[in-house]
């Protein structure tokens, strides 16, 4: 994997350990050659791993829309910062950029980006490994909901396995390099 997507909040939370794993997620990436693109903030969870992997030498791809741009959001020590019209704009270039995606805790916007590019994915729309990095338990009762959702029927077991999960920046890059697409696509019995 050249490049991975991440999604995080703009805020940082209440626990440290989230702007830390935060920190550690942007370094890792950084030493393993690999580029961040992320939502091109300065603040929060975003600013922490776009900062750490800066510090730590690595590439930094920024994806912000124009409306973003404002001096206390925008990270202003990227030299490599795309500025979008929108929303969905941004979505889609953050996801031709990236070779993979992970989601650090965060809020609507976390969710919404993260499970855009799964629904893709579950589509066969591409075949890139997603993950959650779950800090401190963060994702415990999103992963509890979505078995409920495959347990209802909603979301087959085999789409089910497309989500990863890992509780350290160096599973979730192992899972993320072991993953397998499935065979069947939804639509497709």
């Amino acid at each position: 994997m050249k490049r991975i997507a991440v999604y995080c909040g703009s805020n940082a939370g209440i626990r440290p350990a989230y702007v830390a794993a935060a920190e550690e997620l942007g370094a890792r990436l950084a030493q393993e050659k690999i580029e961040l693109v992320y939502g091109g903030g300065a603040v929060g969870l975003m600013g922490a791993v776009a900062n750490a992997a800066l510090k730590a030498g690595g590439h930094v791809i920024g994806v912000i829309p124009r409306k973003l741009v404002i001096k206390e959001v925008v990270h202003e020590g990227l030299p490599d910062m795309h500025i979008v019209e929108d929303m969905h704009e941004r979505k889609a270039l953050m996801a031709e950029l990236a070779d993979g995606f992970i989601a650090l805790p965060g809020g609507y916007g976390t969710f919404e980006e993260f499970f855009e590019v799964l629904a893709w994915g579950q589509l066969g729309w591409h075949q890139k490994p997603f993950a959650l990095y779950d800090v401190d338990g963060f994702y415990h009762s999103l992963l509890s909901f979505l078995d409920h959702v495959t347990g209802e029927g909603f979301v087959r077991p085999q789409h089910r396995k497309l989500l990863l999960t890992g509780k350290s920046s160096e599973e979730v890059l192992r899972l993320m390099r072991g993953f397998q697409p499935p065979a069947e696509i939804k639509w497709v019995k």
